[in-house]
């Protein structure tokens, strides 16, 4: 599901032009999406459901720091095994997921900066 906001844009788009294919243009998605929510506008059903709340959650913040102190490098059959001795009932493809996303965290308060490399005249050799 898109988030709301998304959702009113789709939404909006529809009534100004009245055209499936128009607002998914307007609103950068696919034809079907625009026709989906329009129809569960229609009926009146509710636009967003509420997430469910994952089985790991009581256990993210082991498996974030188990992630930290890796340096990012931890398996998560490794971290599985771990959580399961402490009383985690979940399954391993949910222990995957939840260190996968650890990881995309992890990875992006860590990235390696690049700064060019300009030299100064006369101190580097350099030829073509």
């Amino acid at each position: 599901m898109k988030p709301n906001e998304e959702v009113m844009e789709i939404l909006e788009a529809f009534d100004l032009t009245g055209s499936f294919r128009a607002a998914a243009r307007l609103a950068g998605c696919d034809p079907k999406t625009v026709a989906r929510y329009v129809a569960l506008r229609g009926v009146g059903k509710e636009l967003d459901t509420p997430a469910r709340n994952s089985i790991a959650a009581p256990f993210l913040d082991k498996i974030e720091e188990l992630v930290e102190r890796s340096k990012g490098d931890v398996r998560a059959d490794v971290v599985h095994d771990k959580l399961r001795a402490m009383g985690y009932e979940g399954s391993e493809r949910t222990t995957r997921r939840a260190v996968a996303t650890a990881k995309e965290a992890y990875e992006r308060g860590h990235r390696r900066i690049f700064r060019p490399w300009v030299p100064e005249p006369g101190l580097w050799f350099q030829w073509d």
